[in-house]
């Protein structure tokens, strides 16, 4: 799962894929209509990639408590945002046994759950195997040793103008 660019805008209802930089900001589409809707830099704008949730030993990244609520769900939709408090933070105990209970509030879990069924219901919760971080590093380590193999091509030198007097 990649958050890389999935927004957050301020203002406006669920979430939002980045789909080009503009010189005054951005264009986003809609993940509830499929709009697109162009930002400005003056927009209060979150990637989600970059939230966290406080927990009692620091902060837990919300892609992983996304990836605990889709390995308890068996990535199926959860509870809905619109339950009452308690039922919001008894579920979220569940999914998160060590948030903050002072510093996380009711709003954020229905955020929290109202993004993780968005994200599910458009199919972006693809799980992602943790074999291919280690995959990639030998992989990384081929590419270095076959740029060292090859020659280095030297860049065509520079002819000095001659003066003359």
């Amino acid at each position: 799962m990649s958050l890389e660019k999935i927004l957050s805008i301020s203002g406006k209802p669920g979430l939002y894929v980045l789909k080009v930089q503009t010189r005054t900001g951005f264009v986003a589409e809609s993940l509830l209509d499929g709009k697109k809707v162009t930002v400005s830099l003056k927009s209060n704008v979150s990637l989600l990639s970059e939230i966290s949730i406080y927990t009692y030993e620091g902060e837990k990244p919300l892609a992983e408590i996304i990836q605990n609520i889709a390995k308890k769900e068996n990535n199926g939709q959860t509870i809905s945002h619109k339950e009452d408090n308690t039922a919001l933070l008894t579920y979220f105990r569940e999914v998160l046994p060590e948030y903050d209970e002072e510093r996380v509030y009711a709003s954020d879990v229905k955020k929290i759950v109202s993004w993780y069924n968005t994200l599910q219901a458009k199919g972006l919760l693809a799980e992602e195997a943790p074999v291919a971080a280690e995959e990639t590093a030998p992989a990384a380590e081929e590419a270095a040793a076959e740029k060292v193999k090859a020659p280095a091509k030297k860049a065509p030198a520079k002819k000095a103008a001659a003066k003359k007097e």
